[in-house]
């Protein structure tokens, strides 16, 4: 097993987000069931081809994501999962599983003829990529994962039971005020009623408050514009209604340990995780077992870093590793 590496504060010497980039190429694919997903692609047209998943479930790309690979070598390709994003129709939670997600990635990377992919994920995004590798590992030759969210049970219960609130009372306190005291018990249940809710308003208020409470945490510094983001009608209703979806059902696997007990399966496949020690929406631990039952990946901890992309050390570890998988199709 390759050991935990802690990395400190490196000042400038930490490495930078690659300049922005724009899509040499942008489309839509319809995936089925009445879904038509947002996809663009970025970086070299001929380069070493990764597909980028974004968190949520429901959260959606954005062009912060083009730009942790070198777009000299990599095609970089991202899209906007079912019911997000530009993807339509939106915020629908119908045939929206997990399943459905890893079905769209494979029919994805064959339409684009991608031959074996990157697969680069966080939070959701890493539990998506873990999914799909597999169950497709022969068409993966790396994975970059960050913010590991393996969907358990108790993972949901330390953010929106009890754990977290303890680290952030008065915010867990707004989030857990917007339901009456005789349903908040459970608290996921309370709010899955008022996202599929008939009357819009409901529906919106309850997202608003949902994902208010996860942009709260996302970072060891507070950030206003990223709570104003996570506060808007469009983005908080898709957020909100998808992910609470997906927990609701216990992200449609048959047994609460269903990665770990497939991990195996990847064995022989690259792997760097990327974890903020003060993550505390999807703690280091999840990491730590991640990394412990899959003896081949490195896990990297940064020291100074929460859950969130863009904080400094996180973008310097993720940047590397990008550049650490480089050319891992051809073996």
């Amino acid at each position: 097993m390759q050991g935990l590496e802690e990395t400190e504060d490196g000042g400038d010497r930490r490495l930078q987000l690659y300049p922005p980039i724009e899509p040499f190429m942008s489309g839509r694919l319809k995936v089925g069931d009445g879904h038509e997903i947002y996809y663009e692609q970025c970086g070299n047209p001929q380069g070493e081809p990764v597909i980028l998943l974004h968190g949520g479930p429901g959260g959606g790309s954005s062009p912060l994501m083009r730009r942790y690979h070198d777009p000299k070598h990599y095609r970089i390709v991202l899209f906007d999962q079912r019911g997000c994003g530009r993807s339509t129709p939106h915020a629908s939670v119908e045939n929206n599983t997990t399943w459905h997600l890893v079905a769209d990635i494979e029919q994805l990377r064959s339409a684009l003829d991608l031959g074996r992919v990157q697969l680069f994920g966080g939070s959701w995004g890493s539990t998506l990529a873990l999914t799909y590798a597999v169950s497709y590992p022969e068409h993966v030759s790396s994975l970059i994962l960050r913010g590991i969210f393996l969907l358990r049970q108790r993972e949901i219960d330390w953010f929106y039971r009890d754990g977290c609130n303890w680290l952030f009372p008065e915010a867990y306190e707004a989030f857990r005020n917007a339901i009456p005291a005789d349903e908040r018990d459970d608290l996921i249940a309370a709010y899955h009623r008022r996202l599929m809710h008939s009357d819009r308003a409901v529906q919106l208020a309850a997202a608003k408050a949902w994902s208010i409470w996860e942009g709260a945490t996302l970072s060891m510094s507070h950030n206003a514009q990223r709570l104003r983001a996570f506060a808007a009608d469009r983005y908080a209703l898709a957020f909100a209604r998808i992910e609470c979806h997906y927990f609701i059902n216990r992200g449609f696997f048959s047994r609460d340990d269903y990665l770990l007990h497939h991990i195996d399966r990847l064995r022989d496949l690259p792997a760097t995780i990327v974890q903020g020690r003060f993550d505390v929406i999807t703690p280091v631990r999840n990491a730590h077992d991640l990394h412990r039952a899959w003896p081949g990946s490195t896990l990297r901890v940064v020291a100074d870093a929460g859950h969130a992309m863009s904080e400094r050390g996180t973008i310097s570890e993720l940047v590397a590793a990008t550049r650490r998988h480089r050319h891992e199709t051809a073996r």
